[in-house]
């Protein structure tokens, strides 16, 4: 039986410590009713027993506080809910706890944000880590160790596992189910709450949104101009000569300030922007295409695909309200 500590804090949100929680018993009742034994030992754990939630709203009696409990097989790290500063304050006691269990042999998998906590432990320096694609550039900045690979809704790596945003959590869990107890018992509990479980990007769902939170004016300088000025065919040179920069020089410094190369700037400013035109208008793929400064159809279907995961007809088809495609 496999020994599953799902951890509660002040700053956890309380669906993704009873998502996972309801998850683990579906399978256990799974068994059950075949006449065979459960498969997890499931509890929640907290640095104390209580553990009080958004400001009194909530208040979980965890089945045990973690100095109580010396070994686990897997534990479950929780996503914050609100500021994810704060949730990591509150959260901090328990990274010595965290490292020791894996050090231990207990695997370690995080849920959307609650990634920042699992990497506040050291143990993902140098792996790959999912999260929600809106906390990207806050935890690129906090932890530069760690290889943020936010198209993919889950990572597997020595035991640890990651997760992207919110309710793609839930892809995760039975990930992590059909590992420990068999393709049959998660086909059952996606069935059952309805889950997609062969998802495997957060491409689609992405926003882009330019790192602007640094101190080198001119690489803003082009960030703007380049937001400002989609619909036009921007150029390196262009930027470089606005700026009165080397092209070296731009590269290096826009990189190292925005973690996107000058080009991959442009392109996922552009693809933004054809996204918005593809949810909300009734424009052809070609309209679009010459509205955010593509002229080549193979060019912009190519960008548009790897950006996003989807060609610009199954992204149009899937957002319009209209359904209205070419």
């Amino acid at each position: 039986m496999k020994h599953i500590t799902i951890l509660a804090t002040p700053g956890s949100n309380l669906g993704s410590i009873d998502n996972p929680r309801r998850g683990f018993l579906f399978v256990n009742n799974f068994y059950k009713e075949r006449g065979e034994k459960p498969v997890f030992n499931i509890q929640i754990a907290g640095y104390e027993k209580e553990v009080t939630m958004q400001n009194g709203l909530f208040t979980i009696h965890a089945d045990i506080a973690v100095r109580n409990l010396k070994k686990t097989d897997l534990v479950i790290i929780p996503a914050f809910e609100g500021d994810i500063n704060a949730g990591l304050a509150q959260s901090e006691a328990l990274i010595p706890w965290i490292i020791k269990q894996y050090k231990n042999g207990a695997e370690v998998a995080s849920l959307c944000v609650g990634a920042f906590l699992l990497a506040a432990t050291g143990l993902i320096n140098g792996k790959s880590c999912s999260t929600h694609w809106r906390a990207a550039n806050d935890f690129k900045k906090m932890f530069p160790d760690v290889l943020l690979v936010t198209d993919k809704v889950i990572t597997d790596e020595n035991g640890i596992y990651t997760s992207g945003g919110s309710f793609s959590s839930a892809n995760l869990v039975l990930y992590l189910i059909e590992k420990y107890a068999g393709r049959e018992a998660a086909i059952q509990c996606a069935k059952t709450f309805q889950v997609d479980m062969d998802r495997q990007t957060q491409s689609p769902f992405i926003i882009f949104q330019g790192q602007k939170d640094h101190d080198d004016e001119p690489v803003k300088q082009a960030q703007e101009f380049i937001e400002k000025n989609y619909q036009e065919k921007i150029s390196v040179e262009h930027l470089t000569s606005m700026l009165a920069l080397s092209r070296r020089n731009l590269e290096r410094r826009f990189k190292k300030a925005t973690a996107n190369t000058v080009i991959e700037y442009i392109q996922r400013v552009k693809i933004e922007a054809a996204k918005k035109y593809f949810e909300s208008s009734r424009k052809n793929i070609n309209e679009v295409m010459y509205d955010v400064g593509y002229s080549d159809t193979k060019s912009f279907r190519s960008v548009f695909r790897k950006i996003t995961g989807l060609s610009p007809l199954e992204y149009r088809n899937k957002y319009n309200k209209e359904g209205y495609a070419y």
